[in-house]
């Protein structure tokens, strides 16, 4: 059975409503990078990068792109008033210090205890886990944005991950392309969900139980083109 589900810019509109004003953010690179277009009207988070920026902001038009000025996915990066630079061990020393409010990344798979691997799938290819080993335990709330299953259907949220973890019970929230979800006590908690689909359907897309309390939400968000 075909559904619809969220976009990826409105998976990160989602989380980006979870950010409150002035919190200190760092986003990780791919999917988690969109989430500094949608700060909402009257917030504005304070971003950080691995490499050594705090205060970055939007992306520049093309052809205006400033090569030295990046962030840690080497993608071209504006300043906002204020903005500071430091050395790769200072920035990494804000993050193992516990100076960042929220780290949100993206997921291979997220258990139900809050392990998360997103790092490597397997003992191929050339290991590139960055900087997220250190966010995960170093950021005071740490999210994933994901869509909900892989491209061949198979569930991204699971009873335990099978690929190498990046650090364990380390996730907060997750969200996906058809729900948001809470990791409390080592199980998986449904806040929202899209209204058209069934919670039987959604369970049938999950590989672990998904707790429902009373009252589920709808996940809403606008039309992002």
């Amino acid at each position: 059975m075909n559904v619809r589900k969220l976009t990826s810019a409105q998976i990160a509109w989602r989380a980006a409503q979870d950010i409150s004003d002035g919190a200190y953010v760092n986003l990780g690179i791919g999917l988690p990078e969109l989430v500094a277009r949608f700060q909402p009207e009257g917030r504005q988070a304070v971003f950080h990068t691995e490499n050594g920026v705090l205060g970055f902001g939007e992306a520049p038009a093309a052809g205006e792109e400033d090569w030295d000025l990046i962030n840690a996915g080497k993608k071209a990066i504006t300043l906002k008033p204020g903005a500071a630079f430091f050395h790769h061990a200072d920035s990494f020393a804000m993050v193992r210090g516990g100076h960042l409010d929220v780290a949100i990344l993206g997921a291979y798979q997220v258990a139900q205890s809050g392990d998360l691997a997103n790092w490597r799938v397997g003992s191929k290819g050339v290991p590139a886990v960055g900087g997220a080993m250190d966010l995960v335990h170093g950021a005071k709330r740490v999210a994933v944005v994901t869509d909900h299953v892989t491209k061949d259907g198979k569930p991204k949220l699971v009873e335990e991950c099978t690929f190498p973890l990046t650090g364990k019970e380390c996730i907060g929230r997750v969200y996906t392309s058809l729900a948001v979800v809470d990791v409390i006590d080592g199980r998986f908690v449904l806040r929202e969900k899209l209204p058209e689909i069934s919670l039987e359907e959604l369970q049938s897309r999950t590989g672990a139980e998904l707790a429902t309390p009373d009252q589920v939400g709808d996940l809403v968000a606008p039309d992002l083109g």
